[in-house]
């Protein structure tokens, strides 16, 4: 376990961990249950959740994931089964592996095909939760190319006008490059079409803080601040009707490419025991390559409005988050420390 030196209590949010030692105690426990290689790249993405702020997609989901490896739902040695629709169309069954194994080599075979189609879309069903969506289009954004990345969930979102879950978060990730080729510029956006997400409640409850009124209805359909009474219950889409639209647009575009599961059909991203038979749908393109970094800087550079101190860029605040966290470490509650540390003895 760590020394003394690199955990530290803060009262308000629990433990203070350093990163390394963070990713060294989560690979303890996960490597023993599958290769370095698979283990690493869960890891990754879950560190990547946390540093960047979004703890519901974080560390958070390790133990779930190990209970899930151990109950025999995820399979952490698969990779997918891939077979090719036209020249362009990739149809993926992930065999239940880990979710960001199956993905990345999903997008391995987009970007060995792309040369020659100039768009390659890979459609995934039988896999198991991808993580942070963004983490894969700032990736492919970082090598000069474009990505549209959709995923649906268990049905956790009321419909507008409705009282229960029927529809997933179901967010979306853009990642481009915005300098010419070759060129370090990137931009990246990640945004689900509920409110919040199913982990914040999660992490609201883990951390004993109540939610905002606004955020969900419990299982009767009344508005509720209790978490845990949340989790049973449905979250609001975002924007209201425009939320509900674009959650229920990209539930059918995956849903109808992927040939997953779909609304209350779905399973297996919140819990231990059951297969995970959601959609993912990542949409690769080779772009001939623009300088869009005048635009956005004029972005920067526009007068703020009353209330705002800037305007800032999506992603910009995760960044800055990650520096800030890379140099002070990772902020996780007592008992989630705890259980990931007994987890790796």
């Amino acid at each position: 376990m760590a020394s003394q030196s690199n955990i530290r209590s803060d009262r308000k949010h629990g433990m203070k961990i350093d990163v390394k030692q963070l990713e060294r105690t989560a690979m303890a426990a996960l490597s023993k249950l599958t290769t370095r290689d698979h283990a690493a790249q869960q890891v990754d993405l879950l560190l990547e959740a946390d540093l960047r702020g979004v703890a519901s997609h974080g560390m958070l989901r390790l133990p779930r994931i190990i209970r899930r490896i151990r109950n025999g739902v995820a399979d952490p040695a698969q990779t997918g089964r891939h077979a090719w629709h036209g020249s362009a169309l990739l149809q993926v069954d992930g065999c239940h592996g880990l979710g960001p194994v199956v993905a990345n080599a999903a997008i391995a075979a987009l970007e060995s095909r792309i040369s020659e189609t100039g768009v390659a879309v890979a459609a995934i069903r039988n896999s198991n939760h991808l993580g942070m969506l963004g983490y894969y289009a700032e990736r492919a954004a970082s090598k000069g190319l474009t990505m549209i990345a959709l995923t649906t969930s268990e049905a956790l979102v009321h419909p507008w006008g409705g009282r229960r879950a029927m529809i997933g978060t179901n967010p979306i990730a853009i990642g481009l490059p915005t300098g010419r080729k070759g060129q370090a510029d990137i931009f990246m956006m990640d945004a689900a079409t509920s409110l919040v997400s199913m982990g914040e409640i999660h992490d609201h409850a883990n951390r004993g803080m109540a939610i905002p009124e606004d955020w969900a209805l419990d299982a009767e359909g009344r508005p509720t601040t209790d978490p845990d009474a949340a989790k049973s219950g449905a979250i609001a889409p975002f924007g209201k009707a425009k939320g509900y639209a674009l959650g229920l647009a990209f539930e059918l575009l995956v849903t109808s490419l992927s040939r997953a599961a779909i609304g209350r059909d779905v399973t297996g991203t919140l819990d231990d025991t059951t297969t995970c038979n959601k959609g993912d749908l990542f949409i690769l393109i080779d772009g001939p390559g623009y300088d869009l970094r005048p635009y956005l800087q004029a972005l920067r550079d526009e007068v703020p409005a009353q209330g705002f101190t800037q305007v800032t860029i999506p992603g910009e605040r995760g960044r800055a988050a990650r520096d800030q966290r890379l140099r002070e470490g990772v902020d996780l509650p007592e008992q989630l420390w705890r259980e990931i540390g007994d987890l790796a003895r």
